[in-house]
Order: C-alpha cells, then sequence, then structure tokens
C-alpha cells in the first residue's frame, strides 16, 4: 500500500559523509577485510600519483601497534591555502568534500589512479580519526578529523579544528594517519602479507620508486626498490619456470595519449598470462589496452613470419592464441581521462586506448624484430606458435565435445554424477567429493533438490604445464568439464554454467591437500574465470567430534579443541575424523553440506600475478623453487602439543 502522506518532508539530505557510512559498498566494495584495506590504498594510491607524475621518490608505510596505519610520502604536499569557492583548507576539503581533488583536470596530474575524487574522503569517513601532517614551502601543518556519535548518530570524518600551522620544517610531503571504525568493519586487523604483496607490485610498476613497510606489531619491515621495474616484475612472475630465452621483451612508447611499457617472456608452459595495470591499478578483467595489445602483437608477429619466410604463401596465419602460449606479460599504460567500469576499477573502457596501444605497439616490435640480434628470439617465438596451432587443431574436435555438454551420456556421466532436481544454474550446488565412500554419504545426504554430487575415483590430471588436450583427455577432467557445462579455455562460456557453487570437498589430510590444489590448479589454468566469479568455494568438514551421553559438538580446528572439550565437560570422548567417508550421510549433511550450519570458504584472486608465481611453484616441476619455499615458509619449531589438551 502506498503512502499518501510521502511529501518532500520525507526525502532525506545526506550531509557531508554521511552517505559513505550509510552505503559503504558504493565506495569500497565491501565491509569485509577487502574493504577494510582498501581505505589504506585510497591513501597510498594519492601517494603514488604524486610520485608517478615526477614529485618525490619514497612511501613509506607504517601499521601501528594501536591497529592504525600510516602513509608518508615526500611529494608536494596537500594544498593548505583556501579554497576559493568553498573558504576553507585544501586539507579540510580533500578529507571532508565528495568529488573533491586535483585529478579532474590534467593541471596537476597527468596520470593518475584517483579520478573520482572520493579517496581520502571516503577513508576518513571510515575512520574512528584520522590525522593529517603536510610539509610544505618550509612549514609544517596538521589537521585532526574524528567520528563522533551525536544523538545516537554517528557524524562521520568531522575536523576537530581548522589546519594549524605548527612550525618550520625542512621536509616535504604528506603523512597520514588513520584508525578504521570497529563500528563499521568489527574486529579486523590488517594483514601484512596482502599489505606486502601490493606494496611489492607498486614498487615493480614504478621504476625507480622506493617503498617501505614497518609493521610495529611484529617488528616486521620489508623495502623495495627495483631499478628495471617491470622488467624485474616478469621477471620474479616467472621465477621458477624454464625461460624460452634469456632477457625479456621489453619497450616503452608515449604519445599525447598515453604512455606505454611492455615487458614479455616466453617459457614452456602452455598457458597465457597477461597482467595489465592502468595508472598503477590492476586492471584484472582487461579491457581495451589489452585488446589492442593483443591484436598489435599478432599482427606484427604474422608479418614477421611471412617476410622470413617461416609461414609460406599456402599456409595460413596463426591465431593470437598460438602466439600467446607459454607467454608472460606485463602491460602498464598510463594515460588522462581514464573510463574504468566502476569504481572498483577493473576493467577500462577508454576505445581511444586500444587505438593508441595498437599503434604504438606495432612500431616498437617491429623496431625489435628489424633488429639482427633479435633474430634467434623471434624464431623460438614462431616455433612456440607453430606447436601451439598443431595443439590447437589436435584439441579442437575435443572442445567441440567438451562444448556439447546437454547430453551427459558424452562424458560417462551417468553412474558417476548424482543431479540435482533443480536447473536453475543460481539455486544449484556441485560437490566434488574425494573418493566413492564419501560421494556415497554424500549423495545420500545431500538435498536432492538443488545438490549435485560428483564423486572422484582417483587424483585428476595436474594441469600445470599441460597442453589442453592432454587436460582433455584426462576423464576425471573431462567429467568435470561436462558437469559444468562451460566449456574451458577460450571457449568457457559463464551463460552456460550449470552449477553457481562448485565446492570442492576432501579430507582433511595431506592427499585431500594435494587433490584440492590439483582441481584449483585447473580452474586457474583453464577455467579462471569461474574463480574470478565467485563460484568456487573450499568445505570445510569438522576434524572431531567431541561427545558423551547427551551431548555431541563437532569441532573444525585444533584451535576451537580445547573450549569444545571444556563445555563437554567430565567424562568427553573424542573422535578424530581422519577422513570423509568415516561420517554417516547424516553427520555429513549436518557438519558439510547443511547451508545453514556448513562453513565454506571462497577462493578468490586477489593478486593474480602472485597467485600465477604460488601456483608454478607449487605445481610445477621446479623442485628447487618449492623447497625454499618452503625453507622460507615453514615453521619446522612447532611442538607438537596435541596431547597437553586431554590432560
Amino acid at each position: 500500500m502506498s503512502n499518501s502522506s510521502y511529501g518532500s518532508k520525507d526525502i532525506v539530505v545526506l550531509e557531508g559523509l554521511d552517505a559513505v557510512r550509510l552505503r559503504p559498498g558504493m565506495y569500497i566494495g565491501t565491509t569485509g577485510a577487502k574493504g577494510f584495506h582498501h581505505l589504506l590504498w585510497e591513501i597510498v594510491d594519492n601517494s603514488i600519483d604524486e610520485i608517478s607524475n615526477g614529485y618525490g621518490d619514497t612511501i613509506t608505510i607504517t601499521l601501528n601497534t594501536d591497529g592504525s596505519a600510516t602513509v608518508s610520502d615526500n611529494g608536494r604536499g596537500i594544498p593548505v591555502d583556501i579554497h576559493p569557492t568553498l573558504k576553507k583548507s585544501g586539507v579540510e576539503v580533500v578529507f571532508t568534500q565528495l568529488h573533491a581533488g586535483g585529478k579532474f583536470n590534467n593541471k596537476n596530474y597527468s596520470y593518475s589512479g584517483g579520478l573520482h575524487g572520493v579517496g581520502a574522503s571516503v577513508t576518513n569517513a571510515l575512520s574512528e580519526w584520522l590525522k593529517v601532517e603536510v610539509d610544505r614551502d618550509g612549514r609544517k601543518y596538521y589537521m585532526e578529523f574524528s567520528s563522533p556519535e551525536v544523538d545516537g548518530k554517528i557524524k562521520s570524518g568531522i575536523p576537530k579544528q581548522p589546519l594549524k600551522d605548527i612550525g618550520a620544517t625542512a621536509k616535504q610531503g604528506t603523512t597520514v594517519t588513520f584508525l578504521p571504525d570497529k563500528r563499521m568493519f568489527g574486529d579486523i586487523t590488517f594483514s601484512f602479507d596482502v599489505i606486502n604483496r601490493r606494496v611489492r607490485e607498486l614498487a615493480f610498476l614504478n621504476k625507480g620508486l622506493k617503498i617501505e613497510l614497518y609493521d610495529k606489531r611484529t617488528n616486521k619491515d620489508v623495502k623495495y626498490h627495483y631499478e628495471g621495474g617491470i622488467k624485474d616484475f616478469i621477471l620474479y612472475i616467472d621465477e621458477g619456470k624454464t625461460k624460452l630465452f634469456s632477457t625479456p621483451i621489453y619497450f616503452s612508447a608515449e604519445s599525447d595519449i598515453l604512455k606505454l611499457e611492455v615487458a614479455v617472456e616466453y617459457t614452456d608452459s602452455y598457458t597465457e598470462n597477461t597482467f595489465s595495470y592502468v595508472n598503477n591499478i590492476p586492471t584484472t578483467e582487461g579491457g581495451t589496452h589489452e585488446t589492442g595489445f593483443k591484436t598489435a602483437w599478432t599482427k606484427v608477429f604474422n608479418d614477421y613470419a611471412r617476410t622470413s619466410g617461416f609461414l609460406k604463401d599456402k599456409d595460413q596465419n596463426f591465431i593470437g592464441e598460438d602466439f600467446r602460449e607459454g607467454m608472460s606479460c606485463v602491460l602498464a599504460i598510463k594515460m588522462r581521462s581514464v573510463e574504468f567500469e566502476g569504481q572498483t576499477k577493473t576493467k577500462l573502457g577508454n576505445p581511444e586506448a586500444k587505438t593508441e596501444v595498437e599503434r604504438l605497439t606495432t612500431i616498437e616490435l617491429s623496431k625489435i624484430l628489424q633488429n639482427k640480434d633479435f633474430e634467434k628470439m623471434a624464431q623460438v617465438v614462431l616455433e612456440k606458435a607453430k606447436g601451439a596451432a598443431k595443439t590447437r587443431e589436435a584439441a579442437r574436435r575435443a572442445k567441440e565435445i567438451s562444448r556439447a555438454t546437454k547430453n551427459a551420456d558424452n562424458f560417462n556421466l551417468v553412474g558417476k554424477l548424482a543431479a540435482c532436481t533443480s536447473r536453475k544454474g543460481e539455486k544449484s550446488e556441485l560437490f566434488i567429493v574425494e573418493g566413492d565412500s564419501a560421494g556415497g554419504s554424500a549423495k545420500q545426504g545431500r538435498d536432492r533438490m538443488f545438490q549435485a554430487i560428483l564423486p572422484l575415483k582417483g587424483k585428476p590430471l595436474n594441469a600445470e604445464k599441460k597442453r589442453i588436450d592432454q587436460v582433455l583427455a584426462n576423464e576425471e577432467i573431462r567429467t568435470i568439464i561436462s558437469a559444468l557445462e562451460t566449456g574451458i579455455g577460450d571457449d568457457y562460456d559463464a551463460d552456460s554454467l550449470r552449477y553457481h557453487k562448485v565446492i570442492i570437498l576432501s579430507d582433511a589430510d595431506q592427499d585431500g591437500a594435494h587433490i584440492r590444489a590439483i582441481l584449483l590448479t585447473f580452474f586457474f589454468r583453464y577455467m579462471r574465470q569461474l574463480i574470478t566469479d565467485g563460484h568456487v568455494f573450499i568445505g570445510l568438514p569438522p576434524l572431531y567430534k567431541v561427545y558423551k551421553k547427551n551431548y555431541e559438538e563437532y569441532v573444525y580446528s585444533d584451535y576451537e579443541l580445547p573450549e569444545a572439550i571444556k563445555r563437554a565437560g567430565k567424562g568427553y570422548q573424542i573422535q578424530r575424523y581422519k577422513g570423509l567417508g568415516e561420517m554417516n550421510p547424516e553427520q555429513l549433511w549436518e557438519t558439510t553440506m547443511d547451508p545453514q550450519k556448513r562453513t565454506l570458504v571462497e577462493v578468490t584472486i586477489d593478486d593474480a600475478a602472485e597467485a600465477e608465481k604460488m601456483v608454478t611453484t607449487w605445481m610445477g616441476d621446479n623442485i628447487d623453487a618449492r623447497k625454499a619455499y618452503i625453507a622460507l615458509h615453514a615453521n619446522f619449531n612447532r611442538e607438537d602439543k596435541f596431547g597437553e589438551q586431554f590432560n
């Protein structure tokens, strides 16, 4: 029923930064851990923009013991003079006004990641307090903001006092310290590892930039400085892989529209890995710049193959994916008036970027191929493409079969897949279960309306460094592809996905972890969009059951076990589950499959370059790289105190 008294008095006008707190997802995506760290990146991006435009060379990030974070740079410093229209200092405008900043024209920033003018103000709005120090023109200035609760409502990012001149200084730059508001995020702490990965990436992308990260909570610190820039980056990504030539292909070019940098290596792998960036921001969904680069790369190499005689008149041209087999590429552009698709900035939309990147790549790559010193390298690329073309033809029939998944008999799904009743993909789940025993329990315990079960009889093929025709020859992999109905590789069709939750359910032991790794490697290499679209999950079965007469409790980690024992009291017993097959159907449903009680971990790719390096390290054939990683990260001095919990 409509409200007949609805009038202008019912229209709510949000003042200042209140809109950010009311709808935080519009500005930082989520109030979870990713959104929490987004506050830090908004401040860091401002410092990066200063340095990218030639002002300063050092950024220092400090994680403080009180949960706050400090970002300091030696750039020009935020303007401190009075804004002519708003009659407030530049510092106050930047931190209290949405869509206010110096990046809407090209006078102060030729290239910028922050184009919406909301970064610093959003961080302020979602912080309990924020402090700013500006060193500029020989003077130090200070301003502080807070978000107090007034009459039961939180007022976001209110200045505690006007900007103060607090004395002389020989420094130059801006320092921002802020404490994310627990009332918005809960008790979340900054992750050193997450920040460290992004900081290293920024150092690679900005040749000569010095970034220092200090964690006062644990006394950790790291410093990054790469004079080779993205050339060093591609070497880092491909560490542990077998390279096909000694040094990366590298070129850079600049025009009135954009600045382009490209570094490319070829390895003996069979998949392509392109990592693109626009103004230091990862464009994980690609965009027009990637399209322009790939178009030019294919055309120039095909032309070279013709002129060098590698391709004869009767031969067909290679296609783009032939030239990109085994390619690792870092593509970084900086441009004005960037049009990202949404505030999350994961895909570039500027049509002029395609044209310009294609033009510049054509010019620079053609120069390289005309150089006799690169003749051997060019032949390696052409031979790789020739092999890829043969593999593509060999896989064509298998890929056509994999797309014809409407008939489940194609891959002998009858007797393997226990399908669900619902045909609505968004409401359906597929459990990929380790072993026939656990698969039998899962089939009996499931809700047949929306849960399908696919047991694996053995370990699937490790898809790392396997050609697509080899992958499609593996029966277990074919069964998974057929069940999902999407096809794989370049033929992946997200709209055809049969199950929108794909849940890997394996034992909590070494073999179970290996099966999870194998499946995730396959999805990462040949169905990556399944992960990036948020469809892949890990099911967490319990490790223990603590029980006695009229009492039982399932425990999912060693950490939780002591408290569970206390709750059980005297006379308790413990059952340690070694595998899913030890559970009867009712137990498996109650602990692991019931949507109301289960725990699922979503698989995400927050850092594509780092994920690439990890998959290569763990699933590739470089044993030394794997040993080095284990030696660096494993703790061999942990004591086994399991028995003490029962005393």
